[in-house]
């Protein structure tokens, strides 16, 4: 118990009781501890379980090196002597003066092309670097127009909310209707955030929905048509030369994109413009030229009229 009290005095006070008590248990089982040596005592009581695992992978391996070295002994560094064929490099004084040029690229290549409206290296000297771009936000590239020949025509820009959990979302609704006035044209719609998107998403829509209109040399209908798209109806007459669009809302854009200067429309039913805008193009879709007729027939053009 001496041996005990001595282990137990040099442990901390938050640790004595502790010690004291698992020292007791230890000295009822003289096979478990050797009181002797007080440093195994301590190894004890400080038992890691990982460090078991630790000495049964470390005892494979091979330690029989490091028998023979004396860790007091001073070993000198030799220099490994150089490969065959091997020529030391001149010291930088000595060798031949850089153009300026040579130092410009070489500088370019490694930190990028400088702001000094030259590259040797024949950079971009305007393109930032992309984590300059997050963290300054400069750089940024306005979107081009598609540049396919179609004319965009806005016809309707409206605030619409949705109703979710949290609450109401706000956005805008466009509809676009885009034609080459030559006979092609579309209607497209597209909701966003901002009104900017909407348009750009109505506006790929409506070019996804191209319908070719057909027309008579003096840019009016071949023959009369109606069209309806949900409660919308929509009533199309050829006119003479110089009577002009005589139509009104989408009906009136929509036959103005496509090309037409001689129409008369006329809408019945809703004023929705969406609908009437496709009820325009179900009329005009139902129209057909006299020669696709007459070829279908298998009569000249002629014969139509008789």
């Amino acid at each position: 118990m001496s041996t005990v009290s001595s282990i137990s005095s040099l442990l901390p006070a938050h640790l004595s009781f502790r010690a004291s008590n698992q020292l007791t248990k230890l000295t009822s089982s003289s096979s478990l501890i050797n009181l002797k040596t007080p440093f195994s005592l301590c190894a004890t009581l400080h038992h890691n379980p990982s460090s078991s695992k630790i000495r049964a992978k470390d005892s494979n391996l091979d330690t029989s090196f490091f028998d023979e070295l004396d860790p007091e002994q001073e070993i000198a560094f030799e220099q490994p002597s150089p490969p065959e064929g091997w020529v030391k490099p001149p010291p930088f004084y000595e060798l031949p003066p850089e153009t300026e040029e040579e130092i410009a690229g070489a500088y370019e290549e490694i930190y990028g092309p400088a702001y000094s409206g030259e590259s040797v290296l024949g950079n971009d000297i305007y393109v930032m670097d992309a984590k300059v771009k997050k963290s300054v936000g400069f750089g940024k590239k306005k979107k081009e127009k598609v540049r396919d020949g179609f004319e965009e025509r806005v016809v309707q820009v409206r605030r619409v909310t949705k109703v979710v959990k949290g609450g109401k979302q706000l956005s805008f609704r466009a509809i676009v209707v885009v034609g080459d006035k030559q006979g092609r044209v579309g209607v497209g719609v597209g909701k966003a955030k901002e009104v900017i998107s909407a348009v750009e998403k109505s506006a790929t829509n409506a070019r996804r929905n191209i319908v070719t209109v057909p027309m008579t040399k003096y840019s009016t209908f071949p023959h009369r048509a109606d069209g309806d798209y949900g409660a919308a109806k929509v009533m199309l007459r050829p006119a003479s030369p110089g009577t002009g669009v005589i139509a009104g809302g989408s009906v009136r854009i929509v036959l103005e994109m496509a090309g037409v200067e001689n129409a008369l429309g006329k809408q019945l039913g809703s004023n929705n413009a969406l609908n009437n805008a496709r009820a325009t193009l179900v009329a005009v879709s139902n129209m057909r030229q006299f020669r696709d007729v007459a070829r279908e027939r298998g009569i000249p053009m002629e014969e139509l009229w008789k």
